[in-house]
């Protein structure tokens, strides 16, 4: 079958790598920055806002969240998110990707900081206003999965389009570390300024009232770095691939480039048959659809999906694990601001050592080794430590042990974004048509997040102890750590297997994977 690309569009994949390739990384990227900033920086205050909100003088431990208010702090920003990936997924396909993105990036600005102002000074009134604005601000925040990934891959060169795409993604990795960063200043700041005894020593004065401003201050900073790129994305000109295959008007889309590229490009004859041909237009629930892009659909969303299980209960009990090893004292024996600074000092050295270095891995590798090889591996791999934490899991919490047992645990997120975290996000954006090509990615994302609800729900209570002695309070007996390890080495075990549906896209063009190439005028 002939085949013909756009002269427009192959100048974008031969592009020599150009300074436009780093803007865009930045400009998309900081959406990703404020992304895993809004969305993680809630772990490192939800022990805080317990002991401000839901404290008991009568009782030994300090106050913490119950259950449903600590799974709803936790799970509505990811509830938002996912209908966010759907809704503006399915709008950047309908109004072209520009104009949906500067929407998402204003809502997650104003929901930053709308969070950190909760209204009162009640639990009900405080926790009520949070989720509300947390809501929508992982609806902004899901919006910007689906835009940032499809607007990198279409102004990439086919050379380093992983590394370009994974390098937008790694910018999570950067928000992590900034939230970390952040708690630890605001933090030790209050320390210094306002020093209290631990909760032992004096229940009612362990958590000074001026401690009510450290969570609003880290949940705020947030807005800062969405707000500083605001003024760039409302510049970039729509993508090429959008203006001539979606909007089919090609004489604008070579305009653009022809800036964007710095140089002359021409306007071909006949283009116009070419992004006109009905053959290429069938639709999201068509049956030629199905056929074609079905099987890449249900990889590309039952990866996602069995990885954000796993990645998000891993986050989301991670303090619980620094609390068993050690490394987070007794609650009791802290007061609420240095529970803060411990609880962010454990994070920030899990992201520094293994989450950040485990996303450049990938930038670095991602054009030479492929998606499907660093998929393939990182699933093992993460099945492989998780089972190895698991089984002696008795053996790991002894105190000698402890350093051994944080080695493993770091490895295992190393793996997940030099692995499947990275490239779940990657592939999508690269392999299904111009004109779906935001909604297909906007529904891995959202099953993506559905899995995270479901590790961040369902094992905020599956870990917790067998003994009903030992639980949280208000939570009922779980089934211990050990065996929601083993459940979640099994979730990564069938994610390798489901890797295998997934098409290699390494070195290809976009319209060569989408087969948007396959029909030439000369056919009529």
């Amino acid at each position: 079958m002939a085949e013909q690309q756009l002269v427009v569009l192959k100048a974008l994949d031969v592009a020599k790598t150009q300074l436009y390739h780093f803007t865009a990384i930045v400009i998309a990227g900081m959406g990703f920055f404020t992304d895993a900033y809004d969305l993680f920086c809630v772990s490192l205050v939800t022990k805080l806002l317990g002991r401000l909100y839901y404290f008991n003088p009568a009782s030994e431990k300090p106050g913490s969240l119950p259950p449903h208010v600590a799974a709803a702090v936790n799970g509505v920003a990811l509830c938002g998110t996912l209908a966010g990936q759907l809704f503006f997924g399915w709008l950047g396909d309908k109004l072209g990707r520009k104009k949906v993105y500067g929407l998402t990036l204003i809502m997650m600005i104003v929901c930053s900081i709308a969070s950190g102002l909760s209204f009162g000074n009640q639990a009900k009134g405080v926790m009520t206003t949070l989720c509300f604005f947390r809501f929508w601000l992982g609806f902004g925040i899901g919006g910007d999965y689906p835009l940032s990934a499809t607007i990198m891959s279409e102004y990439a060169n086919k050379k380093t389009r992983g590394a370009f795409i994974a390098a937008v993604f790694a910018m999570q990795g950067i928000g992590i570390l900034a939230g970390g960063f952040v708690a630890l200043a605001v933090s030790s700041i209050f320390d210094k300024q306002f020093p209290s005894p631990t909760y032992k020593e004096d229940r009612f004065l362990s958590t000074p009232p001026e401690a009510d401003y450290i969570w609003r201050i880290i949940v705020m900073f947030g807005a800062i770095p969405a707000a500083l790129t605001f003024y760039w994305r409302m510049k970039m000109p729509e993508t090429a691939r959008y203006t001539a295959l979606v909007a089919k008007n090609i004489k604008q889309a070579t305009q653009d480039m022809s800036k964007v590229l710095q140089v002359e490009l021409e306007m071909e004859e006949r283009a116009e048959d070419v992004v006109k041909d009905p053959r290429l237009n069938y639709g999201l629930f068509s049956k030629e659809f199905l056929s074609r892009h079905g099987l890449p659909l249900l990889g590309c969303t039952s990866t996602w999906f069995l990885l954000d299980i796993a990645f998000y209960s891993q986050n989301l009990f991670q303090k619980d694990i620094f609390s068993a090893i050690g490394w987070i004292p007794k609650a009791d024996t802290m007061n609420a601001v240095h529970e803060v600074f411990k609880i962010a000092r454990a994070q920030t050295l899990i992201a520094l050592c293994s989450t950040v270095p485990g996303y450049w891995f990938t930038v670095a590798f991602i054009d030479i080794m492929g998606r499907f090889a660093i998929q393939l591996m990182g699933f093992f791999m993460m099945t492989v430590f998780m089972f190895a934490i698991a089984f002696p899991y008795n053996h790991w919490i002894k105190p000698d042990n402890r350093i051994g047992f944080v080695i493993m645990y770091s490895l295992t997120f190393f793996f997940a974004n030099f692995g499947p975290n990275a490239t779940t996000f990657i592939v999508p954006a690269e392999i299904f048509p111009a004109r779906l090509r935001s909604t297909c990615h906007g529904i891995s994302a959202a099953t993506g997040k559905a899995g995270a609800i479901v590790g961040a729900f369902g094992f905020l209570y599956a870990a917790q102890s067998q003994d009903p002695a030992k639980t949280d309070a208000g939570y009922p007996p779980g089934i211990g750590v050990k065996n929601s390890l083993i459940m979640l080495g099994v979730i990564n075990f069938v994610g390798m297997l489901f890797t295998f549906l997934v098409p290699e896209p390494k070195g290809k063009s976009l319209e060569e994977l989408s087969g948007e190439t396959e029909v030439s005028p000369d056919e009529k």
